[in-house]
């Protein structure tokens, strides 16, 4: 009889340990024999099924929460706007419902300041966070520092009424890929643009460019008859402005041997450079075997997760 209680105690604990070993390793010894002593072996297998799907919801409560997306907003404002401003300078909003003080990520789109549309990446949908997606005026129609205003307004705007939303104003982030990352550098790093809405870049929460230029861009050279092959710095780079009290800043690109011309070795100089200027938290990530165009989507789990260590100082 003890020989055969002892068999079927075995055969219980292994269920348990096949439910809950991919998530609770380092707590099963604790927990198969809680649950034996307390449940007893018929209900042993049950008990650890509930438990597991418990805590499954539990931690999948975040990405199950109700959004809600505004779109087409006009950003800019005045009775000067253009029929293009009107066209471009909006953006959308993307963010929960019945929660507040979460963070924002403002989000600029690429295509080399010639094209592109908004959009809300679908890697940062329910993460709890809401995210603010602008479209901005393009080359040729308009020439810079054209771009960098119209981005500088649209993170204006998310600091003056992402509260309306539930949003907290002291949580923006400023991210985008390739131009778009360009665009985060330049009104995070150059303070000008922001101050001319009464707005201190210093408060934004961090900076996260994908694979942005940090020396002048192409196309701004391109408008002045410099070749994309000529690099240039000067007020419209990124790098000219280094300076040690900026937000936090991580800077991702794809792997040094596929991505555009030098844009890796680009943000090894800018990480390089905010290390000797005493910049307390600057980061590089190369996504190494992803290119240029590839390489955002692996770094959105990047951004979130910068984040969220950010926002666990405050």
């Amino acid at each position: 009889m003890a020989q055969s209680h002892r068999r079927h105690k075995r055969c219980a604990e292994t269920l348990i340990e096949l439910h809950l070993t991919s998530r609770f390793v380092n707590y099963r010894h604790v927990m198969i024999n809680t649950i034996t002593n307390f449940l007893g072996r018929s209900f042993i297998t049950a008990a650890a099924m509930v438990l597991t799907c418990t805590l499954a919801r539990a931690q999948d409560a975040k990405s199950s929460a109700h959004y809600n997306t505004q779109s087409n907003i006009l950003y800019r404002t005045g009775g000067n706007l253009t029929d293009y401003m009107k066209e471009r300078c909006r953006l959308d909003v993307y963010h929960p419902v019945g929660k507040e003080g979460y963070p924002t990520i403002v989000w600029f789109h690429g295509g080399g300041l010639k094209a592109g549309n908004r959009s809300v990446p679908a890697a940062l949908k329910k993460k709890g966070v809401a995210v603010v997606s602008a479209n901005y005026r393009l080359h040729p129609k308009v020439k810079s520092p054209v771009y960098i205003e119209d981005a500088a307004a649209a993170v204006a705007w998310a600091v003056n009424n992402i509260a309306k939303y539930g949003g907290s104003p002291s949580r923006i982030f400023v991210s985008g890929h390739s131009a778009g990352g360009y665009l985060t550098s330049m009104v995070g790093l150059d303070k000008r643009w922001l101050a001319k809405h009464d707005i201190d870049a210093d408060q934004l929460a961090g900076l996260i460019p994908y694979s942005g230029h940090t020396i002048t861009h192409f196309t701004v050279r391109s408008e002045r008859g410099i070749s994309g092959k000529q690099p240039i710095i000067d007020d419209m780079a990124p790098l000219y402005h280094v300076r040690k009290d900026c937000p936090p800043l991580l800077l991702i690109t794809g792997g040094r041997e596929l991505e555009m011309l030098g844009r890796y070795e680009e943000n090894a100089y800018m990480w390089r450079m905010m290390q000797v200027v005493g910049h307390p938290d600057t980061t590089i990530l190369e996504l190494d075997g992803y290119n240029h165009g590839q390489m955002a989507e692996p770094a959105h789990p990047l951004l979130l997760r910068f984040v969220g260590r950010v926002l666990s100082w405050k």
